[in-house]
């Protein structure tokens, strides 16, 4: 005990002699990226090469450009991470499991480290090691990052993604040394970002405080100068105004962590939050940003010197290399995606001297996007499905980026629904259909209501419906009459009573539809919805209720919100007379289904 005392003793008197000289580190960082590699929108207006003529923001040869300059020119250690979600949003990501293009991409931007966040395991587990094992094959990829991933014994589903943290090419933890700087990182997949990727399934992640203590341990036994989580949790405005969320919680509870890297819910930070002396940053999402933080490390104490976020748009011209390779990908895109459609990278589909958005932040029942996106599904369906569809519904959460004022391409409409796979080989999640009788359309209906007040992301638009209700009434007393409205101008009032068992058909994509499914369990057994095919027979698969797009062909012929959306927007009419549709200008503002009672 004794002897213990007295190394103590000289290594604080040693310290205090001897204190560690004082380093800089900068550190680079994005987050949410999602296979933005080109800049945005419309995509046809994008020029990397050039400055001051164009107005998109973002894109990936650019942002390599900011990453070479800020190392060239910045003094101390400059080191590049990345929040989660670098996959998954554009045409380019349909192909990663083969080409492996994007994250070898990454790293000769700079990229030093990136976490897996939700977005990663769209395809499954199996298809991320996929991705990641090409990857390696097309060359050298940034260090990866899982922190709390809990694999299953007995699954083999994820055994190729366990294989790769077996292996040491997806870590925990990991140390990056530089000119005497011991950098020690973790991540964190954050508890809404596990919801938020039912396909990572049988993967778990373990609880998120509880895993960070543990990794910041390990880093400490290191001897780390600085620990940095890069977190796949998130921050955002509460109700009160004020930033909460699971990074927030994170700082509180969690010692040792010196800077928190966030991701996952699209928030920009233009200055770090400070809690409890940890320093946390966020920078939005597909590139718009990356952020620039400059520390000094004096005796383990992290001082924050300056911050900014650097916009990456037109003013910053591109990196040469990097634009080509992308340019390379673009054409392999056209070849195993859009050609066999009979579709491009470049030719107009459209153009519109108005925007259409949908915020999930903001008032979704003023969106003029939603509408036409549950519009162009209803049309869709029922020109290719010989059954049709009653109604066509699409949830604000999948709906992934707006139409700005241009000419739009194949790719900008991709962007808006881009979720999602299905069986063939077209991006996107299948359009399903099934069939409830109208007292379980209403109850959908009213739970669909309630549920987008506390969660924005299930805010529903829909086709082929007009609904009148009473706000101010309880729960499941909301509706008070509801009409299908048919494709020859007329109506159908839809009967609530129980014994009235004509079935109506409702249309979503197959991730949206699954929801119908679990309304009894969400709902603790309270509440019922059967979902039925066309002659009434409970459905047990909601793989079974894929549409079938093409009865003259063998097999299923996936539809897709995305090329829904394509075809509606090629049938408005040409109104200047320049060779292109034009959106029709009824999308100018909000369509509304929902009607207050008395209006």
């Amino acid at each position: 005990m004794r002897k213990t005392v007295m190394i103590t003793s000289l290594l604080l008197i040693s310290a205090a002699l001897f204190p560690q000289p004082e380093r800089k580190l900068v550190i680079l960082h994005a987050n949410d990226l999602h296979s933005r590699l080109t800049g945005y929108a419309p995509e046809s207006a994008y020029t990397p090469l050039t400055i001051n003529d164009d107005r998109t923001v973002g894109g990936f040869a650019r942002i390599a450009t900011v990453i070479m300059d800020e190392k060239r020119k910045n003094t101390g250690t400059t080191i590049v991470v990345d929040g989660g979600d670098f996959l998954m949003g554009t045409l380019f990501h349909h192909l990663e499991p083969t080409t492996g293009f994007q994250l070898p991409l990454m790293k000769e931007m700079g990229f030093d480290a990136a976490c897996l966040g939700n977005h990663e395991f769209d395809f499954g587990p199996g298809k991320l090691a996929e991705i990641i094992n090409s990857s390696r094959l097309r060359g050298e990829i940034p260090s990866l990052l899982l922190g709390n991933a809990i694999f299953d014994r007995d699954d083999p589903a994820d055994d190729s993604l366990e294989e790769l943290v077996n292996r040491g090419i997806i870590r925990e933890t990991m140390i990056i040394e530089k000119e005497g700087l011991k950098i020690g990182f973790f991540s964190i997949f954050g508890k809404v970002a596990d919801h938020d990727a039912p396909y990572a399934v049988p993967v778990k992640f373990e609880k998120q405080k509880s895993a960070a203590r543990r990794l910041v341990q390990e880093l400490k036994n290191e001897n780390c100068d600085i620990i940095i989580c890069l977190s796949h949790s998130g921050i955002q405005k509460n109700r009160k105004g004020e930033y909460a969320g699971e990074d927030i919680d994170l700082a509180r509870s969690v010692k040792g962590i010196d800077v928190i890297i966030s991701g996952h819910t699209h928030t920009l930070l233009e200055q770090p939050l400070t809690v409890n002396g940890v320093k946390i940053v966020q920078t939005g999402d597909y590139g718009r940003f990356v952020g620039r933080m400059e520390l000094t490390i004096r005796d383990r104490n992290v001082i924050l010197d300056n911050y900014r976020l650097i916009p990456i748009d037109d003013r910053t011209l591109g990196e040469n290399r990097i634009h080509d390779l992308i340019e390379a990908q673009k054409i392999m895109v056209t070849q195993k995606v859009l050609s066999p459609l009979g579709y491009d990278f470049t030719s107009p589909v459209a153009e519109n001297d108005f925007s259409l958005g949908c915020d999930e932040y903001g008032n979704v029942g003023e969106s003029n996007l939603g509408p036409l996106i549950a519009d162009a599904i209803h049309y869709y369906v029922n020109r290719h499905s010989k059954a049709g569809t009653d109604v066509s519904m699409v949830a604000v959460g999948v709906i992934r980026d707006s139409i700005v004022i241009g000419t739009q391409t194949a790719p900008d409409i991709f962007r808006v629904m881009s979720l999602g796979s299905g069986k063939d080989e077209v991006p996107g999640y299948p359009l399903s259909r099934l069939y409830v009788t109208g007292r379980e359309l209403k109850t959908v209906l009213e739970i669909l209501l309630v549920a987008s007040k506390s969660t924005p992301a299930y805010h529903c638009f829909y086709s082929g419906l007009r609904v009148n209700y009473n706000p101010s009434k309880g729960l499941l007393r909301k509706i008070r009459s509801t009409e299908i409205l048919m494709p020859d101008g007329t109506s159908r009032q839809v009967s609530f009573s129980k014994k009235d068992t004509e079935l109506y058909s409702l249309t979503a994509n197959s991730y949206m539809l699954e929801f119908i499914g679990i309304i009894k369990k969400m709902s603790f057994g309270l509440i019922n919805v059967v979902p039925k095919d066309a002659e009434g027979r409970k459905v047990t698969d909601m793989k079974t209720t894929v549409i079938d797009m093409n009865d003259h062909l063998d097999g299923v012929q996936e539809g897709k919100e995305w090329l829904a959306l394509m075809e509606y927007l090629g049938s408005m009419r040409d109104t200047n007379g320049n060779g292109i549709p034009d959106i029709d200008r009824k999308y100018s503002s909000a369509v509304r289904t929902f009607f207050p009672e008395g209006n």
